[in-house]
């Protein structure tokens, strides 16, 4: 298999794709092409012997809107057509799911919507919080016979990177266990200079 760059004219469009796209997700895809035409470079178009789009459909159809004259293709020649419905399928499956606690803590949520990405919408007063009984460790012993309240706080993402550097600062400081202790800590800080 090789990557060539040939005209995009030349590449045809598989008649026979099992794949649709939206409106909303198409713009965003060819705003994502212009904006970082590399990415084909890096994940090229998939064609059989013919020019024939086996991987890439939608991308092709992007690159049509996004004005591109020339595009990198990976010729994949030597698949039967056996093969070829299978790269088609198995192409654009998409087996695992996104880890939403480390995006939202390492990534920027503009960005991401920027980049292409859908991002979940929720009501909040839908969300139950649950006891992270990890969080409270030795502690469980405390509560187990009592009834344990928890208080939800919501940040976007440089905030909570912030409220978490402070009240581990504060635990470092004053050497306190958890952020529990932490924000008691504070709490009585203020009782104490009201």
């Amino acid at each position: 298999m090789n990557t060539k760059i040939i005209k995009l004219t030349d590449v045809k469009e598989n008649k026979n794709n099992p794949r649709v796209i939206k409106d909303d997700k198409f713009k965003k895809l060819v705003k994502s092409i212009k904006e970082f035409p590399k990415m084909l470079e890096i994940r090229p178009i998939v064609v059989d012997k013919d020019n024939v789009v086996l991987g890439g459909n939608m991308r092709l159809k992007a690159c049509k809107d996004a004005g591109l004259i020339e595009i990198p293709v990976l010729s994949a020649e030597h698949l039967t057509l056996e093969e070829q419905q299978q790269f088609i399928v198995k192409d654009n499956l998409s087996y695992g799911e996104w880890d939403w606690d480390f995006l939202t803590t390492d990534f920027d949520m503009t960005a991401l919507t920027d980049w292409g990405m859908d991002i979940p919408s929720f009501n909040i007063n839908e969300i139950e919080p649950q006891i992270d009984t990890a969080i409270l460790g030795n502690k469980m012993d405390k509560y187990i016979n009592n009834a344990v309240k928890q208080i939800v706080l919501y940040y976007d993402i440089k905030e909570y990177k912030e409220v978490l550097e402070t009240l581990d600062s504060i635990s470092k400081e004053y050497k306190l266990n958890d952020n529990t202790e932490s924000v008691n800590f504070l709490i009585d800080f203020y009782k104490k200079n009201k």
